[in-house]
Parts: structure tokens; C-alpha cells; sequence
């Protein structure tokens, strides 16, 4: 198996690990077993000793001392940011709502590179993103909301969509990280940087957390979250980045919808309604023609 091809299977691995977590996640979350940010340093407590674990029988290259402040930026919006805001809009909207707010993330990518990068947006681009946002528009003021799978839809489709611009400033970030380095020497730095940041905003409800409450099933979720959604995604991660083109590895997120409302549907976590197609629809839209590439004119066309 060559480098790409194991390259984008971690990515798919990646997205299917995720897709499952919004269902795992808000089922742990609405039975009030764990409050968000108290699940979050779960999540994060367990990965980080996991990758500190791993890296004793790693080779770990010698990283340079000016790094470390990319590395504690790359926490931020990798891991502080990203998982506070998403535990938290998933405490109030709907699985597949918050999937599909997900693939905003190449909409997102294309402005922060036309801000940041001074990159050309064409007229097309600018229609996608409009478009784009409009389906997230109607997800957030027209999906149905008040019920016991999303209690305030509109503020938990904004923070997830607040998750989902800091995802993407995480992978321009870490995708520097990956061309200097692998994984493995400093994936365990950027949750060790994301424990600090996050402990003071979990603390608390860490400690409400009663364990004698759980089923077999709720450690088997917390399990998974932390192990597979977050120790696995976040070291799959990179190393896709390390082989593909981040655009590449962006365009898998598209499967995070489809994967995220086949679970939630057949675990009863979710319904559909026509905002949420009509919302979908958009956005996919969207982003297509947001990454839709240039055809190159050549002779024969000429």
C-alpha cells in the first residue's frame, strides 16, 4: 500500500469516526450524564495520556523551540476552541443539523484565504459561499427545535458553525506542522497545550460527573468518543495532511452528514424535515461551487 493510498483511507477513517460521534455524543449529553465541557476534558485527559503514551515507543524527532508557539495556536483552534464550541452547539441542536453546519469548513477555508492570503474569489466562489451560508441560514432559523434532541437549534447551529471556522484554521495551521514533522512528534504537544486551556472551563463539571449512573452502553460511548473520535482522528489526521493536499482532506468532511443522519436515524437521535433538506441541499451546493476548480483553456478548446 503506497503512501496516498493509506493517506486517504486515514482521512475516510477520520470522517467515519466522526459521523458516528455526533449521535454517541449527544446521547450521553441529553441523558445528562455528563455536562459538555466536563465530557470535553474526558475526552481530552484520556487522548492526551494516550499520545504521551505512544510517543515512549515512537521515535520522536527534536523539535525547534520557536515551534512551540505554532503548536499552542494550533491547540487553540484545534482543540480548546474546536471542542468547547462543538460539545456545546451539540448540547442544543440535532445531530444531523450539526454535521451538515460541519461542511461549512471549505466555505470558511476559501474567506480565511482570501482575507489571510490575499487569494483571487472569483464569481462563482462568492455565489457558493452565499448560497452556502443561506443553507445554514435556514438550518438554524427553520429547523424544527424545542424537543428533547435540540433544545435551542439556532444557538447550537451558530456554535457549531464557530467549531467549524476554527477547524479550519486548525488544519491551515497544522498542515504547516506536517510538512516539518510527523505526527508523532507533536500531535501528544498540541493536547498537552489543549489540557491547560480547556481544564479551567471543565473542571468543574468534571467533578459532577457519577459514574454509578452509567450503563454498559454510556462507558462504551465515552470509550469511543475518546479513544476513536478523538485519539484516533487526531492522529489519522495528520497524517493525511502529511500525504494529501489539506483541500483534499477538507472534501472528505462531505461525508460527515451523510454517515452522522444514517446513524442518528437508526439510533433514534434524529428526524428529518424539510428544512434540513432544503438546508443540505444548499450548502452541498455551495460548497461545490466553492471548490469547484478552474477548467485550464487548451488549444483544442480554443
Amino acid at each position: 500500500m503506497n503512501n496516498r493510498t493509506f493517506a486517504l483511507i486515514a482521512v475516510f477513517m477520520v470522517q467515519l469516526l466522526y459521523g458516528l460521534t455526533f449521535t454517541f455524543a449527544k446521547g450521553i449529553i441529553a441523558e445528562g450524564l455528563i455536562k459538555p465541557f466536563g465530557f470535553i476534558l474526558v475526552r481530552i485527559i484520556g487522548a492526551t495520556a494516550l499520545f504521551w503514551l505512544l510517543s515512549l515507543f515512537t521515535k520522536n524527532e527534536k523539535i525547534d523551540r520557536k515551534d512551540f508557539k505554532t503548536f499552542f495556536f494550533a491547540s487553540i483552534f484545534g482543540i480548546a476552541l474546536n471542542m468547547l464550541t462543538f460539545f456545546k452547539g451539540l448540547e442544543y441542536t440535532t445531530p444531523i443539523n450539526a454535521s451538515v453546519i460541519m461542511i461549512t469548513a471549505p466555505i470558511i477555508v476559501l474567506l480565511l484565504s482570501a482575507i489571510f492570503l490575499s487569494e483571487k474569489l472569483t464569481t462563482i466562489k462568492v455565489c457558493g459561499i452565499i448560497i452556502g451560508f443561506s443553507g445554514a441560514l435556514i438550518l438554524s432559523l427553520y429547523s424544527s427545535s424545542g424537543t428533547a434532541i435540540g433544545s435551542n437549534v439556532p444557538l447550537g447551529n451558530f456554535l457549531v458553525f464557530i467549531n467549524a471556522a476554527s477547524y479550519s484554521v486548525y488544519i491551515i495551521i497544522v498542515k504547516k506542522l506536517t510538512d516539518k514533522y510527523h505526527p508523532f512528534s507533536f500531535i501528544k504537544w498540541l493536547f498537552l497545550f489543549g489540557l491547560i486551556l480547556v481544564l479551567p472551563f471543565g473542571y468543574n463539571e468534571l467533578t459532577q460527573i457519577e459514574l454509578y449512573q452509567f450503563t454498559y452502553y454510556d462507558f462504551f460511548a465515552v470509550a469511543f468518543v475518546t479513544i476513536g473520535a478523538t485519539f484516533g482522528t487526531y492522529l489519522l489526521n495528520p497524517i493525511g495532511l502529511r500525504h494529501l493536499k489539506a483541500s483534499t482532506v477538507t472534501a472528505f468532511i462531505y461525508l460527515q452528514p451523510v454517515i452522522a443522519a444514517i446513524f442518528a436515524l437508526v439510533m433514534g437521535m434524529d428526524t428529518i424535515d424539510t428544512a434540513k433538506v432544503v438546508g443540505a441541499a444548499l450548502i452541498f451546493s455551495g460548497v461545490y461551487l466553492v471548490t469547484k476548480k478552474k477548467k485550464v483553456a487548451t488549444k483544442d478548446s480554443l
